[in-house]
């Protein structure tokens, strides 16, 4: 890239982000964070506690649009600056720092272009993550806990919260099951188009013979809702059960009926937690989680009613590919839906996933 290439695409971010500006309406956003503090300032406010956290959790959304507007504004004028001086005083080690900088800006640009598109209300909720894997046995529970690992990696290298809800593990290797709830700004609105069936393709390390497998697992992502959001549950159509839970934990864990399941008896759906020695923990716990998927699947039902398209139901099932994983014969791993590839396996597997995240959602309708 010459010095000519380089300083035409910071003027095109420039036009870009100014574009965004506009889409955003900032003068309407500072309006309503001026709004917000105001309110903050009233000491009636604190009387509310869920009240209080929704001002202050909308706050400091809108804070954090106009913070990321204003670094990506500092980085694009620094950019042109720095591209002015080697206009007259050319340094190819200038040159080549310029050029990493354009790559950290354009990836910083894409993912503020893709939140401020967010449209959807749960957009900027936390996720909940659940990972299942298909036939196959133990090659299949292991696939499973490989992306367990990966999408933990993800979140950790960003510095997201991440909590265990639901672990069960196989009986050789792997898990039949997994929940974890990852929170941050916008997760559910960056993770949505991870739910789908993901493909697994290699040597097998547990067939002596060597042979090549192919795993599934399912991902499935849901919003996560808190004691804001207000979800019909009668707690006369729960179900609770105790049970001892299984797999590690310790003594304690493993010797009571610390385990609970609670299901809700129209619905037939249910929530299973054993991360806790308490029972009364994981009672919450699952309580916790019950509620967020009953919200995603009367959430469901609503958008059935209101007959959305079939291409839309189909991006939100269960047994819709999205992605394939070849280790072996050579390493690909390939977006389905975006055509985005790399052969990269060792760093995707080890939370390098924004190409394929910031790709499906920037890919326009979906």
């Amino acid at each position: 890239m010459n010095l000519f290439e380089i300083k035409n695409k910071y003027l095109n971010f420039a036009e870009k982000l100014e574009q965004l500006k506009n889409v955003l309406n900032f003068e309407l956003i500072k309006k309503e964070v001026a709004e917000l503090q105001k309110k903050t300032q009233n000491p009636k406010l604190w009387e509310n506690s869920n009240k209080a956290r929704k001002i202050m959790q909308a706050l400091g959304r809108k804070k954090k649009i106009i913070e990321e507007y204003d670094n990506l504004n500092l980085s694009i004028q620094s950019g042109l600056e720095m591209i002015e001086f080697l206009d007259d005083n050319f340094d190819e080690e200038t040159m080549k720092d310029l050029e990493k900088e354009y790559v950290i800006l354009e990836r910083k640009f894409n993912l503020f272009k893709i939140k401020s598109t967010f449209t959807d209300e749960n957009d900027e909720k936390n996720a909940i993550m659940t990972i299942k894997p298909g036939a196959g046995g133990t090659e299949a529970t292991d696939w499973a806990m490989m992306l367990l690992r990966m999408y933990t990696h993800w979140a950790e290298k960003k510095k997201f919260k991440v909590e265990t809800l639901e672990f069960l593990p196989g009986d050789e290797a792997g898990i039949k099951i997994a929940t974890i709830s990852i929170a941050g700004d916008y997760i559910y609105g960056l993770l949505k188009g991870e739910t789908g069936i993901h493909r697994l393709v290699r040597i097998s390390p547990f067939d002596s013979n060597s042979r090549r497998h192919t795993s599934f697992a399912s991902v499935y992502i849901i919003p996560e809702v808190d004691e804001t959001v207000e979800v019909d549950i009668n707690t006369k159509e729960l179900k609770i059960d105790t049970f001892h839970a299984s797999g590690p934990g310790g003594q304690g864990v493993n010797t009571t009926d610390s385990a609970v399941r609670i299901t809700h008896i129209p619905t037939g759906i249910f929530a299973t937690c054993q991360i806790e020695r308490s029972q009364i923990k994981n009672k919450n716990m699952a309580m916790r989680l019950l509620r967020s998927r009953l919200y995603e699947h009367f959430k469901r039902e609503k958008e059935k009613e209101l007959e959305k398209s079939k291409a839309e139901k189909k991006d939100i099932s269960w047994g819709y590919q999205i992605r394939s994983y070849v280790f072996q014969p050579y390493t690909m791993i390939k977006d389905l839906r975006t055509s985005i590839e790399t052969g990269n396996i060792e760093a995707v597997m080890n939370g390098d996933i924004d190409l394929f995240i910031e790709g499906y959602l920037m890919q326009g309708d979906k």
